[in-house]
Formats: C-alpha cells, structure tokens, sequence
C-alpha cells in the first residue's frame, strides 16, 4: 500500500530514469489530457510531497499523480517487458533514450503550471519525510481537534503528510492506545512522542524495499494464569483436613522472544499478538480496515 516511505521511493526511481533527459514519448491517457504533447521537453525533478507526486518538466509544467490506494510508477528498460498490469490500465508513459515510466491505475494524473503547484499540496501539513519537516505545526494541527479519534487524525493529510493505514494501525499499536481514542484524551506528552516516532518509523523505511516496524527481539508477556488451587489445613469454619484455598499464581516474567513479522498489527487479524499473544481484532475505521492488539491497546473500540 502506497504511503510517504514508497512514495518517496517512487519518485526517487523516477527521478533516476528521468531527469535530466529529454522526453521521446509522453502519453496521458486521462480524458483531459489525452493531446497533451510533452515529447521535446526535459525532465527536470521529480519530487514527493506526503504522497503526491510531482514531475516538473521544462517550460513551466508540472504532472501530479497520486497512487492512492494501488496506484503504481514503473520504469523499464526500452527493451523490457512490460509487467505492471494489462494494457487499458496504463495511464501514463513517459519515455526518454533509456527508460520508459509508465503509470497505472493513476487515480489522480494532471497537467498544471509549476507554479500553481498549491492547488494540489498546498493544503498538506508538515511533510514528515521533507528537507522542511517541522514537528511543532503538525502538533498544533493534531491538538486543534482533540475529540477527533487518533487514527482519523493521523491519515488526515493536512495535519501531516505521509501516514497511511499501515502506519496508523502500526503507530497506534506503538502507543498503546487504539484508533478511536481522542487525541485529547492520550496520556500527557504520548502525542509528540507519536509524531516523533512517525517520522523515525519513515525516515527507517525510506530505502527499505519491505516497510518494517518491529524490532528484532520482543519481550512477550505471556498471558495471566487462572488461580491457582492449594491443599490445605489452615483454620476457621471453612478449614479442616484437605480443605482447598484458591490463591492467583504470579506472572511469569516477560520473556524474549525472535520477531520474524515485518508488521506488529496490519494485516495480522486474528494471529497473536507479538507481545502479549492475544489475537489480533479488525474492524473499519472510515471505511478503512484497522487493526489492534485488545490485550495491549487501551481506550475505545467499535
């Protein structure tokens, strides 16, 4: 799923095979865009901001597209098949001497001026994978709606860009609280300690080709025994020869345990936990399928 890490991704590629060099081939396969021709023109930059996607080009033109949800950019050689999807979803190619890029199933693809690039990103918040990451924006804009549940506010672009569904759940679960907690409602200092941990979790994956959020080891608690029943002889009415006493049994100490998931929540309903073992839960969050651990994520549920 295309969030800031694989999109930055993404326009690095892109970047590589294309600028600098001038375009043999350009096809925008959008209604509105069909006879735009951009053959003869440089390639200057491609850029990502949160998850938009920014190919300036010579002459003052700018093409955005965003993957949304299984949108995809691939570059091929000249002589190279073709392996991104059949034909009739392409929506884009542009091609120079050595590379072809070729969108598919770009749900936003447009031609606009360079300069009026803020139509499509000038509503984003603070960019958490950008030269010009600022926490302290990002903080004020999650607090300007404290009833908001967590996980709505954080893939809410203009507070900051670069979350998705992945990193929701996966962030959420980091914190200990569950999506539909309010953000006014986290514990004293837990948000900048998110933000914080948003931005190191992206910046990790920023060159990984597989998005990772656990850690090697993991202390996993192992779930609380029933009480445990003792023979006894103690006095009182109750007592006498084989009378039993119930008495809790201790927990055992949280013990090590080798992480071979990538992901502690996402896509993982069902499985148990990685730290405490209870079965992963999944429902929808604004129609988004959400995932988190009950035994070790407070705060409300569906």
């Amino acid at each position: 799923m295309p969030e800031g890490d694989t999109v930055l991704q993404t326009a690095t590629r892109l970047h590589e095979a294309l600028a600098g060099q001038v375009l043999t081939r350009s096809d925008l396969r959008v209604p509105r865009f069909a006879t735009a021709d951009l053959s003869g023109r440089t390639v200057l930059d491609v850029t990502a901001r949160g998850k938009h996607l920014l190919t300036r080009i010579e002459g003052g033109l700018t093409l955005h597209s965003h993957l949304r949800m299984d949108g995809a950019w691939r570059v091929y050689a000249p002589d190279e098949r073709w392996r991104g999807g059949p034909g009739h979803q392409i929506r884009a190619i542009l091609a120079n001497a050595e590379h072809i890029a070729v969108g598919y199933r770009l749900p936003v693809l447009e031609l606009l001026r360079t300069s009026e690039e803020d139509r499509v990103v000038g509503h984003l918040g603070p960019d958490l994978l950008g030269p010009d990451w600022d926490p302290g924006p990002a903080l004020d804009r999650l607090r300007a709606a404290p009833e908001r549940p967590l996980g709505e506010a954080l893939l809410d672009q203009r507070n900051l860009a670069g979350i998705g569904n992945v990193y929701k759940c996966e962030l959420c679960f980091l914190a200990r609280v569950t999506p539909w907690l309010p953000v006014g409602a986290l514990p004293d200092g837990a948000l900048p300690r998110l933000v914080t941990l948003a931005e190191r979790l992206l910046n990790a994956n920023r060159d990984r080709p597989t998005r990772t959020t656990t850690i090697t080891s993991e202390l996993r608690t192992p779930p609380p025994f029933g009480p445990r029943t003792e023979t006894g002889s103690g006095s009182g009415a109750g007592a006498g020869a084989g009378a039993r006493a119930e008495r809790p049994r201790a927990r055992p100490a949280p013990q090590p345990v080798r992480v071979q998931e990538r992901l502690y929540v996402y896509g993982r309903a069902r499985r148990p936990c990685l730290r405490c073992g209870t079965p992963i839960r999944l429902a929808d969050q604004d129609d988004r399928p959400t995932y988190w651990c009950p035994g070790c994520q407070s705060g409300p549920t569906p």
